[in-house]
């Protein structure tokens, strides 16, 4: 608590104006700093960083070449375009044209995916094969694999686009 002391000399013969000492005790604003400090700490939610894992595939010696041929019907793959647009086919490559390379977005991509992996002969195989354009931005790809983890779909590859889909490409966007 504040306190006022004054100093009264009693018989003096001039009347002086009475000098008040103020002193403040700093002991409860102390506390009430400390208080504060503890509230916020223990009231304050802890950020904790969203990562997602990335398991990637176990170095094979260059003399051993596995088979990699997934069959078209256990596959879909996924074109992640420029200004927010993606493709997708189910094809073999040689296939592929404009009237086959169908259109999608994000919310119904979803849709797409769960029907191709209800639809595959082994589902325990289904993968998805996404292609990113070197026009397509960063986020776009994140989003794909964000779809990824929400279908459930553990099999999957990311890998460049090759001619034959950046000509369908242009044939059915048009350059």
């Amino acid at each position: 608590m504040a306190q006022i002391q004054s100093h009264d000399d009693g018989g003096g013969k001039k009347v002086r104006s009475k000098k008040n000492s103020t002193a403040v005790d700093m002991a409860p604003l102390v506390d009430l700093g400390f208080l504060l400090i503890t509230f916020f700490m223990f009231a304050a939610t802890s950020i904790k960083p969203n990562v997602m894992n990335l398991n990637m595939p176990p170095k094979i010696p260059k003399d051993v070449v596995p088979p990699t041929e997934v069959k078209t019907k256990n596959s879909i793959t996924v074109i992640v375009a420029k200004d927010n647009k993606l493709f997708w086919y189910q094809e073999e490559a040689k296939n592929l044209n404009a009237g086959n390379l169908n259109e999608t977005d994000y919310t119904a991509l979803r849709d797409v995916i769960t029907r191709a992996a209800a639809g595959a002969p082994d589902k325990d195989k289904f993968t998805v094969i996404i292609k990113p354009m070197d026009d397509a931005s960063y986020d776009n790809l994140v989003n794909v694999l964000d779809e990824m983890e929400i279908t459930k779909s553990t099999r999957y590859g990311i890998v460049q686009i090759v001619p034959t889909e950046q000509k369908a490409y242009d044939e059915k966007v048009g350059k």
